[in-house]
């Protein structure tokens, strides 16, 4: 009886360790666009899949057929809205042109960055979005399309006025 139970736990280990060798690379680069930080320095991105990473294995037995990688990264939105609302406040209100971060995802809310990140670079659908955020399907599109246009078209800053020459 021993035995077995050391067998399964060793199975778990070996199919958990090759989950996460084969996800862990582009959960790491989700969470580094949540985080808006640069790709070689992102700390916050790190401690996020790190989390969702413990908690998906801490669930890996009662998966029954659940595919991994949605629930970590499921875990990884999760958390990234919880440390936002408690970092910024609401989710959309605070937040924005973080002076610490390169990324182009600055310029956004961190509620456009999670909601942009899972429509466009995870492929989530706009209704599994919506109900994970706890959002309308509508409110969904409306924010994504609003994250897109900034990204495309950042507010233009002002142009400095020329200094006249002395006479």
């Amino acid at each position: 009886m021993r035995e077995r139970h050391e067998s399964q736990a060793a199975r778990r280990e070996r199919e958990f360790e090759a989950f996460v060798a084969g996800a862990s690379g582009r959960l790491l680069h989700t969470a580094t666009l949540l985080t808006a930080e640069a790709p070689d320095a992102n700390p916050r991105a790190r401690r996020l899949l790190t989390l969702a990473l413990a908690e998906t294995y801490a669930s890996w037995d009662r998966l029954r057929g659940e595919d991994p990688y949605d629930r970590a990264r499921r875990r990884l939105a999760t958390r990234f809205a919880h440390s936002a609302w408690h970092r910024y406040g609401p989710l959309g209100r605070l937040g924005r042109h973080r002076p610490d971060a390169v990324s182009a995802l600055a310029a956004l809310s961190p509620q456009e960055r999670l909601i942009l990140v899972l429509r466009l670079y995870e492929g989530v659908a706009e209704e599994q979005t919506a109900a994970q955020l706890g959002l309308p399907a509508e409110r969904v599109r409306m924010i994504c399309a609003r994250a897109t246009t900034t990204l495309l078209h950042p507010p233009q800053e002002p142009t400095p006025t020329p200094l006249a020459a002395p006479s």
